[in-house]
């Protein structure tokens, strides 16, 4: 008498395998979604203190703050001013500080 070989998977074999990759999937799917907003926030935090350093720079050669952030280009700071990267709104100075309005990542 033969005995039969069986070929393939069973149906528990595979549940557990799709079981696992879910947990997987449900674990570190958010955490990639998370650290795309944590950098853009970080880079915004970058744009923020180069462009606040460009005030300064543009205040001890003028005397007095620009009133505008395209005063600051191509002298102060080299290119445009690239708007949030994480919102994508506007940069704006605030004119009681001289400095620029941080954005609520």
């Amino acid at each position: 008498m033969r005995s039969r070989v069986c070929r393939g998977f069973s149906l528990l074999e595979l549940l557990a395998v799709v079981t696992i990759l879910g947990i997987i999937a449900v674990v570190v799917v958010p955490r990639i979604g998370v650290q795309g907003f944590t950098a853009k926030a970080k880079v915004c935090d970058q744009y923020v203190s180069d462009i606040n350093a460009a005030i300064e720079r543009y205040y001890f050669d003028h005397g007095a703050f620009p009133s505008q952030l395209s005063d600051l280009t191509p002298d102060y700071y080299p290119e445009a001013i690239p708007p949030c990267p994480a919102t994508g709104a506007p940069y704006t100075i605030d004119a009681a500080k001289h400095a620029i309005i941080r954005h609520a990542h």
